[in-house]
């Protein structure tokens, strides 16, 4: 390219750096295109076709760019032809303007005259509203009086109509004077108007005694309670139209008089049922109180489902608010209610209605109300912690009454004791009274009262009958004591003593057995620790009152033994059989787990005895004769004892008196050297035996010198015993007389 294209090309390059760029890559683009067409040898035979067809689109391409440019460039033409037109139609306009303003100009001073004609204009559009007026103004106190008549005679639609009246025109004036800040005039207004005041409360008094009674209406004339709720959306509807778009708001508005609707309906059912004269506290006052609300309120929701509801728009929810209304009426008077000092015959009624009969298909689930009355929504009649408390109290006077009718069961019970007859038996001859069946049928039937209402109260009153329970078990043991000490001063008072202790043992034994049956869940029907370690407890006081007194009849008995007469082969332990045979008589009136502890207890009772006897350091044995002699007395008496025990089904092996049999190998030894043997073999199979005890079985043989006496006990000392868990202590109950003291001086009489 030459240096004069060069230059002739370099101002367009500048002004469009685009269509170089486009040049170069559509250059670029050919430049590709052939060489991937003409990269061999036979394919450049169809160039010339190639260009040929080239030239054609490039010619085409060229004629359609031209029309294009030329269509653009008529548009442009023809759009400057009109903004040359728009803008000379401007100029004329704006021409226009000037002059008009320059004659407005001249006539400025014209105008000022058109203001006073339009002070006049605006006086006497005033005065022609006035006098438009004038006629409703001097007839105001007529319809005053007029309108009084008409509410006088119930015609409350006519007179309601006419206090709207005046009502409009009154609030018309006041506003137009608001509007011309007159408000000095407004008072005359509204003392001229006076009357609407007195007029609106009558009205309004005729509408509150007529919605008061809206119940009975409905039923009897529900025309008049129509009435009375058409003039109160009338009134509502203006307070919303005034409420929204008025400037000005007249005095005595908004009447809020559907609000008052609610409040006086709300008021009639309160005080139509929960203010009367004060609610009777008492058990039956209550139930009729409680019963005459159900009938009541299930009657008058009826009347507002099928009658009422049809007398008021929609958007009253009418039958919603009076259910509403009962609702938490009646929760207010339960409250109030339960503020007093009510008995348990009255708080399980509030319980049992609030929580059954309430819902129930008696009262609100009732079919002619259902489904319209719905009171789900409205909470619980007693919130859960008026319940829970009011639970408690239920509660507190059950178990005033079960400790009451407990304590008298057990005054009736003490005085049978004392009877000239013995207890009643049961169909197998075992002592028994009636006091366990009482007490257990007391308890229950207050358990599965309770489970009328919820079981947390059941729970309550099942827990606090077992306290009771255990309470009474506590004072029946009591009464055992005081009926011993009665016992121990007259052994002829109660005559029958031992039957009715064996009869409480066979009580004792029937409670233990039923009181699993009181628990609400029989899966979980297990006896408390504190109850069972109170029915042992009781158990074990009236085994010890009987043992005790088979210790006084055995007592004078073992006061005889040991002794020279005894030795010499006295009937003695034959007449402790015959005791401890009566014993076992009367004990068998008693069930067998009772019996078996029985003869146990009085089997080492005996033994205990017998050697406490012996060890009392009334005999010595002065010779090998002697000892002879007192261990067969001592085998002679063991083996009779043992098979009395045994003929009365207690086995041998659980039998103390095999303590006796050890203490006769012990005296029976011939060589006391050999003690210490014999005594390791014995603290080995009664560890509870002292050295004391020891000592005295020594001293009992006569014949153990201080060396051999010293030997034992040293002995004793260095091989202690520790008690195993199960082993029935027979040595540790028996004390042994205390030594005599040496003393220095000789027996003589005082100086």
């Amino acid at each position: 390219m030459s240096a004069e294209e060069e230059r002739a090309l370099s101002p367009r390059d500048e002004e469009w750096p685009e269509a170089e760029k486009a040049e170069k890559l559509a250059r670029g683009a050919a430049l590709k295109w052939a060489s991937g067409v003409f990269y061999r040898p036979e394919k450049l035979e169809g160039l010339g076709q190639y260009r040929s067809r080239e030239t054609q689109r490039n010619n085409s391409i060229q004629s359609r760019l031209k029309s294009t440019v030329q269509s653009y460039l008529e548009g442009v033409s023809a759009g400057l032809e009109q903004l040359r037109s728009a803008a000379q139609e401007v100029q004329n306009v704006c021409q226009d303007l000037g002059a008009a303003r320059w004659a407005l100009f001249d006539s400025a001073d014209r105008f000022q005259g058109l203001q006073q004609m339009r002070a006049l204009m605006a006086e006497h559009v005033q005065l022609a509203s006035v006098v438009q007026v004038l006629p409703q103004l001097f007839s105001v106190h007529e319809v005053f009086s007029h309108t009084l008549q008409l509410l006088h005679g119930q015609h409350l639609l006519e007179a309601h109509a006419e206090l709207m009246m005046m009502e409009h025109l009154r609030d018309d004036i006041l506003s137009q004077l608001h509007l011309r800040g007159l408000s000095s005039a407004q008072t005359t207004v509204l003392s001229y108007f006076g009357g609407l005041q007195e007029l609106n409360e009558s009205l309004a008094k005729q509408l509150w005694d007529i919605v008061g009674s809206s119940l009975r209406l409905v039923r009897e004339d529900p025309v008049l309670f129509v009435t009375a709720v058409r003039i109160i959306e009338r009134e509502e509807k203006i307070d919303d139209t005034l409420l929204l778009e008025a400037a000005y708001l007249p005095p005595g508005r908004p009447k809020g008089w559907k609000q008052k609707f609610y409040q006086v309906l709300r008021e009639t059912i309160t005080g139509a049922h929960f203010h009367a004269t004060r609610t009777d506290a008492e058990g039956p006052g209550l139930a009729r109180h409680l019963a005459a609300l159900q009938k009541d309120i299930v009657s008058e929701l009826r009347v507002v489902k099928d009658l009422m509801v049809q007398c008021v728009p929609a958007h009253y929810n009418i039958l919603s608010v009076c259910t509403a209304t009962y609702h938490q009426a009646l929760t207010s008077h339960f409250q109030d209610i339960l503020r007093e000092d009510l008995d348990k015959q009255a708080l399980f009624l509030l319980l049992e209605w609030a929580l059954r009969v309430y819902h129930s298909p008696e009262m609100m689930g009732h079919p002619d109300l259902l489904p319209e009355v719905d009171v789900s929504a409205l909470g619980p009649l007693m919130s859960p912690e008026l319940v829970d408390q009011t639970e408690r109290k239920y509660v507190v006077k059950v178990k005033a009454s079960v400790l009451e009718w407990m304590q008298r069961t057990l005054e009736v019970e003490f005085k049978e004791w004392f009877r000239e007859e013995e207890p009643e038996t049961d169909h197998q001859g075992f002592f028994q009274s009636a006091l366990p069946v009482i007490v257990m049928q007391m308890l229950n039937e207050n358990i599965q009262v309770a489970s009328l209402i919820t079981d947390s109260l059941q729970q309550k009153v099942y827990n606090m009958a077992l306290e009771e329970l255990e309470a009474f078990l506590g004072r029946l043991r009591e009464a055992l004591v005081q009926c011993g000490k009665e016992h121990q001063k007259d052994r002829t008072v109660p005559k029958y003593y031992v039957s009715y202790l064996l009869a409480m043992l066979n009580n004792n034994l029937a409670l233990s057995s039923s009181v699993s049956s009181l628990h609400p869940d029989a899966a979980r029907r297990e006896v408390p620790a504190s109850l069972r370690a109170a029915l042992d407890r009781t158990q074990k006081k009236a085994c010890q009152l009987l043992l005790e007194e088979l210790l006084l009849d055995l007592q004078p008995l073992c006061l005889q033994l040991p002794s020279r007469k005894w030795l010499s082969g006295s009937q003695l332990v034959s007449s402790m059989c015959e005791v401890i045979d009566k014993y076992a008589k009367d004990f068998s009136r008693v069930r067998k787990p009772i019996f078996t502890l029985l003869l146990t207890e009085s089997e080492l009772l005996v033994a205990s005895q017998y050697l406490r006897a012996l060890m009392q350091k009334k005999m010595v044995c002065k010779s090998e004769e002697e000892r002879s002699q007192l261990c067969d007395r001592l085998l002679q008496d063991a083996t009779q004892l043992r098979e009395l025990f045994c003929s009365l089904g207690l086995d041998g092996s659980q039998q103390s008196l095999e303590a006796v049999f050890a203490l006769r190998e012990l005296i029976s030894l011939k060589d006391p050297a050999l003690l210490s043997l014999e005594v390791l073999g014995f603290i080995t199979k009664y560890p509870d035996v002292s050295d004391e005890h020891v000592s005295t079985l020594l001293d009992l043989r006569g014949d153990v010198s201080k060396e051999v006496r010293h030997m034992v006990l040293e002995m004793m000392a260095q091989h202690p015993q520790v008690l195993p868990e199960n082993y029935r202590p027979i040595f540790s109950t028996i004390l042994v007389p205390a030594p005599e003291l040496p003393f220095c001086l000789r027996k003589g009489k005082c100086a």
